[in-house]
């Protein structure tokens, strides 16, 4: 399965775009401004408990390695007013109507670049109030197949691509191109190959990284190269009786394997080394499974849907040796684990890793419940189970009209995205504490009214917490068909008043 044809070239002029830019970006600022000034009109009810300039979570360690995987513990600012620091738009889209929009798949942060994935291309923008927008652009051999929300301790990740020297063959839908790439520079450090991959599609390649290692699988076959130099480590055999369904990575390296053919499909589960594909231990998953996701490699989780379609339960093990913990019921309709809703419609960009409302702690599970339609309740809330023993330990209320979202582990507490959906209250960005309860705001702001339906789904778009700042980017972007040829807001960072 092949996509469209690639984005167009801007035909705006330089001097307009730079205008253009400002004046957005003033629009935005001032929606910021007067959502927090609401709030504080109100009673100063954004406060809540806790104080700025504090340390969330376990203190710093020493630098780590290179090529370790990133897990940066968050502070949380003097001042939680926020004020735009990225906001990109793109142009010459597909309209609405389109039934191919442009597809945007991959964000990521670091201290000075939000690099986002579009179409053909990888795009570097400045993290800076006022700054003069894209600093570099990486330009594709095609168009992104998968990406990987995991990023090395000094800025690199990795993409597999779809070459378009193939458009018109047979071979056209491929996706076999590996590139790894400096996310500060826009640099393309090298690119690969991947061995036996006529099956490796868009609908059906994952990719992930774990220390020193790029892996990828297609359900199909399996490879994985060396971070530094490119180098081929060690890939599986096509044809055998269990293949490499995909990978999940980050402190350790898990792959998903399915085992036979439609109703007779099995899975099991293995910690892999990362550098020989060697397996450390193996876990089976009951017969009678129909799917399987990865939300964690370290420590290891599945989220399995037993007779359906639908997760049903979440399968915490211990990471030693493979042995099954707790089981986390999902109780029906009462939990949203969110897994495989990424481009459900579409089925693209490989879902085994992500399971949007679920985050996985050292010693917590927090999952996200369904949506409430009772009025004047909370819209929903996070509940996080012991990993050991599945036993609930704390649970955090969203508020009418303002959902709560999980993002990821700082240290021992949950970054939570609170996205309001009133005139009253601001959004925000904290950090819950399950063992106190304490909640601790790292960033008030408010979204664009006609964009925040969007912008605050993670099913939608990618919302990433980094450094102090969070990033909300769209998945999907096409036009309006009424203003066809207006730009159309793909990335919106928001950071305390003092970063930049």
């Amino acid at each position: 399965m092949s996509f469209g044809p690639p984005p167009s070239v801007y035909t705006q002029s330089a001097l307009a775009a730079d205008g253009e830019r400002r004046r957005r970006r003033r629009r935005l600022s001032g929606v910021l401004a007067a959502a927090v000034a609401v709030a504080l009109a109100v009673g100063g009810t954004l406060m809540l408990t806790g104080g700025g300039g504090t340390s969330s979570g376990t203190p710093r360690a020493a630098a780590p390695a290179p090529d370790a995987i990133r897990q940066t513990v968050e502070k949380a600012p003097a001042s939680p007013e926020g004020q735009v620091v990225v906001d990109h738009y793109e142009e010459n889209l597909p309209k609405e109507s389109d039934p191919s929009p442009r597809y945007a798949p991959g964000t990521w942060a670091t201290g000075k670049i939000l690099a986002k994935g579009i179409g053909t291309k990888i795009i570097g923008v400045r993290i800076e109030p006022g700054a003069d927008d894209t600093a570099w652009t990486l330009q594709l051999d095609g168009h992104l197949c998968a990406t990987t929300g995991h990023v090395t301790a000094d800025g690199r990740t990795a993409v597999v691509v779809q070459p378009a020297k193939r458009k018109g063959t047979k071979d056209a839908g491929i996706c076999d191109e590996v590139v790894f790439l400096d996310l500060n520079t826009g640099k393309k450090l090298w690119t690969a190959t991947m061995p036996s991959a006529r099956e490796a599609y868009v609908t059906n390649t994952n990719l992930t990284l774990a220390e020193g290692v790029v892996a990828v699988a297609w359900g199909h076959g399996s490879v994985a190269y060396d971070m530094a130099h490119g180098k081929r480590l060690w890939n599986s055999s096509t044809g055998a009786r269990c293949v490499d369904k995909g990978f999940a990575g980050g402190g350790a390296l898990l792959a998903l394997e399915s085992c036979g053919e439609g109703t007779d499909t099995t899975y099991r589960v293995q910690r892999l080394t990362p550098h020989t594909g060697e397996p450390e231990w193996t876990y089976k998953v009951a017969a009678g499974v129909q799917d399987v996701f990865l939300p964690s490699a370290d420590p290891p989780v599945l989220a399995v849907a037993a007779g359906d379609t639908l997760v049903t339960d979440l399968i915490t093990l211990d990471g030693d040796d493979g042995g099954k913990l707790a089981t986390i019921s999902m109780g029906g309709d009462a939990y949203d684990p969110r897994c495989g809703d990424r481009y459900f419609s579409a089925g693209f960009f490989g879902d085994v890793e992500n399971c949007d409302g679920v985050v996985v702690g050292p010693d917590r599970v927090f999952v996200t419940s369904k949506d409430q339609s009772e009025i004047d309740q909370p819209e929903n809330w996070i509940v996080a189970f012991d990993r050991k023993t599945g036993r609930t330990e704390g649970k955090l209320d969203g508020r009418s009209l303002e959902p709560v979202v999980p993002l990821r582990m700082s240290g021992d507490r949950l970054l939570v995205l609170r996205a309001s959906l009133s005139d009253i209250e601001p959004s925000a960005v904290l950090s819950w504490d399950p063992r106190t309860g304490r909640q601790t705001p790292y960033l008030l702001f408010g979204l664009p009214s006609d964009e925040e339906g969007e912008l605050a789904d993670p099913t939608q778009a990618d919302i990433v917490v980094e450094q102090g700042r969070v990033f909300f980017a769209k998945r999907e972007l096409a036009a309006d068909d009424k203003h066809p040829r207006a730009a159309v807001l793909s990335v919106l960072g928001i950071g305390g008043a003092e970063t930049g």
